[in-house]
């Protein structure tokens, strides 16, 4: 375990705190957790339940990432990414680093999204300059016959006790968002191996073998179900599901091999927690990279919002679902890399498409993508900034123009 030096900054301090709480005695005797405390700020909530809200909220896919030196400096210390996830004290650690940079709506878990394959016995592992690995691919009958839904109290502990730490070191903060990768994107990493640029292996499984991509496909979605349901019960008081190649399908394919999947998960969580002492909606979001030619049946898969990347008109998109479900984007992350007035007037232009928030239509600003680590950190609060000034004085000017 690494050490921890006397003068750690605040979100350390507050996550060693939380954590060592949670240590101390026999379950039955441990504090209860911070779910008893109010959220102070519940702007992410209530946009994504379509509700109204004084500004639109801002976080980024990402936000806890590789362009923030804090973070770095805390990857050094854990020695890999695979012990930073897996340490619950340093996942909360680097979860609360860019709220103490800028003033987001809303903390993202961090994690990784192959958790689940790792935890199915696949062997995840990270090679130098080639991102993640499995050492035992899923290739044949075999290979899917031997898969089961974990269970994530047990093989995934690491990952709720991290929830449940985060949410004490927030204090109510701020809403807490938990996420899981796709049944597909899951798929598509655990038949590959690793990362690919044509999805050879994948595909060839799906076109030659359908009725055995199916049958990963229901282990990996009910594993991705009982998984959000932990962390919805560990503290997570919002959803994410990340079918980050879902874009890579054929239509119609799209809809059999993704959205039939994440559809199944959705029909499976249990989208209600208490949460000083009432029972609140935890709203879930579906984003697919790729996938603005399925809007209106991403819409209708049961989630609360859709996340769009940045090759969608975000305007139009409202006028085609946004009565139905809340919309998260979708700058492009690049945007970023552009000096502060860009980043001021790319901004603008986006909460300008989506427009004036009105009842049952609801907007959460994000990028289409996750950040860069090559973004610099000053750009960050350019854009948060701006997203909150701005999106305020809409509606300001909204409430005048509708007063008689």
């Amino acid at each position: 375990m690494i050490g921890l030096a006397e003068s750690r900054p605040a979100s350390d301090a507050n996550c060693h705190e939380a954590r060592q709480s949670q240590l101390a005695g026999p379950p039955a005797e441990r504090p209860k957790p911070m779910s008893a405390v109010p959220v102070q700020n519940d702007t992410l909530l209530r946009a994504l339940l379509r509700q109204p809200t004084e500004y639109t909220p801002v976080w980024l896919m990402r936000q806890a990432g590789r362009y923030l030196p804090e973070y770095r400096a805390t990857r050094e210390r854990a020695g890999s990414f695979l012990a930073l996830a897996k340490t619950p004290e340093l996942a909360c650690e680097v979860t609360l680093q860019p709220l103490e940079r800028y003033p987001l709506d809303a903390a993202i878990l961090f994690s990784d999204i192959l958790t689940v394959p790792d935890a199915m016995g696949l062997g995840l592992y990270f090679a130098d300059g080639e991102g993640p690995r499995f050492e035992r691919p899923v290739r044949d009958e075999a290979d899917v016959a031997r898969l089961a839904a974990p269970d994530p109290e047990v093989e995934l502990r690491y990952v709720l006790d991290a929830v449940r730490t985060i949410r004490d070191a927030l204090a109510g903060r701020v809403p807490l968002i938990g996420f899981s990768g796709s049944p597909w994107t899951l798929a598509c990493y655990m038949v590959e191996g690793a990362g690919s640029s044509d999805f050879r292996q994948v595909k060839t499984m799906l076109y030659r073998r359908p009725e055995l991509m199916h049958r990963l496909l229901e282990v990996t979605a009910d594993a991705v179900a009982a998984y959000l349901n932990a962390q919805i019960a560990a503290g997570s008081q919002a959803v994410m599901i990340f079918d980050t190649w879902g874009g890579t399908l054929a239509d119609g394919h799209y809809q059999k091999f993704s959205l039939g999947y994440m559809q199944r998960v959705l029909a499976e969580l249990r989208l209600e927690r208490e949460e000083a002492g009432k029972a609140v909606r935890v709203p879930s979001i579906v984003f697919t990279k790729g996938g603005g030619l399925w809007l209106e049946q991403m819409a209708a898969c049961g989630c609360d919002a859709v996340g769009l990347d940045w090759t969608v008109n975000l305007g139009q998109a409202r006028a085609a679902i946004g009565s139905r479900c809340a919309l998260q984007g979708n700058l492009d992350p690049m945007v970023l890399m552009a000096d502060p007035g860009q980043i001021q007037g790319e901004a603008v232009k986006t909460l300008e498409s989506f427009g004036l928030p009105q009842a049952g239509a609801g907007h959460v600003f994000n990028l289409g993508h996750g950040i860069s680590q090559f973004t610099p950190p000053e750009s960050v609060t350019v854009l948060v900034e701006t997203v909150h000034a701005y999106s305020g004085e809409m509606r300001r000017r909204g409430a005048g123009a509708s007063s008689p």
